[in-house]
């Protein structure tokens, strides 16, 4: 009897650094001992390029433009670990739908069975989450996915594209969609962006994953093209990583979030910059306090 294929469907704003922490999360369970394949589904088509030194492969749409008959094998390639690397690609500029790359990639794998032949533990879509409609949603419109998880900073627009996926999530899971596993918080290296991403967490009735802080080691690896995971395994930053996959690795039941309307959402946020306001003006005149008393002395 074949192992059970877990696969997880990675969302976030561009930009965000999703396939960042989509990249090292793969590398991990590689290192760990899974077998992986990481599967692009962003039209620029550059998701798994630091599990492959930087390389970037031929998407499945490249191969296809050549082709119409296409062997799955020829879009698929090894990284770091011994990862399976695939692209999904997107049409030539100014023609198409940006989604089509993913229904017709995901279509060739499962027509051509690859995912059974090559034995995986993990199927990992890292997928753009600026929008969640047409060939973006499928792997949770379709049920492709077992578990959804989004990345988000405390910024509005990535909380707001968060949002956004949640409210898909919402509509499709009546109809067997899959479900939310959680939040994977990047970029937090603040107590007020981490009180932003909680209180938005405990607004939707999602969770955190993990906390991910902006390190100088992430970039200095990506220049290398190269995960954290292989540049810098000691670092504090691949053990984050590290225990940002083993969370996901020992993930078995996701639910259905609670998304913010529009209205609301725009009222959660408002409040938020009343407080950050309200907090620096207190700051401020405490440091007057201070220099005041100072110069008295």
């Amino acid at each position: 009897m074949s192992k059970k294929l877990t696969q997880i469907a990675i969302y976030g704003k561009g930009g965000i650094g999703k396939s960042t922490t989509t990249s090292n999360i793969s590398a991990a369970l590689a290192e760990a001992g899974y077998k992986v394949m990481q599967f692009g589904c962003d039209p620029k088509s550059d998701s798994t390029n630091t599990l492959r030194n930087g390389e970037y492969i031929p998407s499945v749409l490249d191969l296809m433009r050549e082709n119409r008959k296409v062997d799955a094998h020829a879009a698929i390639f090894r990284g770091f670990g011994g990862t399976y690397c695939v692209e999904a690609g997107g049409p030539q500029p100014g023609v198409g739908c940006a989604g089509r790359g993913i229904i017709t990639a995901v279509q060739l794998l499962k027509q051509q069975e690859i995912f059974e032949e090559l034995d995986l533990d993990y199927v990992i879509f890292d997928v753009l989450g600026d929008v969640v409609c047409g060939g973006f949603a499928v792997p949770i419109r379709d049920g492709i996915a077992d578990h959804v998880f989004t990345v988000s900073s405390a910024d509005f627009m990535s909380i707001y594209a968060s949002n956004n996926l949640f409210r898909g999530i919402q509509k499709y899971s009546n109809a067997g969609g899959a479900l939310l596993g959680g939040l994977i918080a990047n970029s937090i290296n603040t107590p007020f962006q981490r009180e932003i991403i909680d209180d938005f967490v405990a607004k939707t009735k999602t969770q955190i994953l993990e906390y991910v802080p902006r390190s100088l080691t992430v970039t200095q690896a990506e220049l290398q093209g190269k995960t954290t995971i292989e540049a810098a395994p000691n670092s504090e930053q691949a053990g984050i990583y590290r225990r940002l996959a083993k969370r996901l690795a020992e993930h078995t039941v996701s639910a259905v979030p609670s998304p913010l309307s529009s209205s609301e959402l725009r009222a959660w946020s408002a409040g938020w910059a009343t407080h950050l306001i309200e907090n620096e003006r207190a700051l401020h005149a405490r440091e007057s306090d201070f220099v005041g008393v100072s110069d008295g002395h």
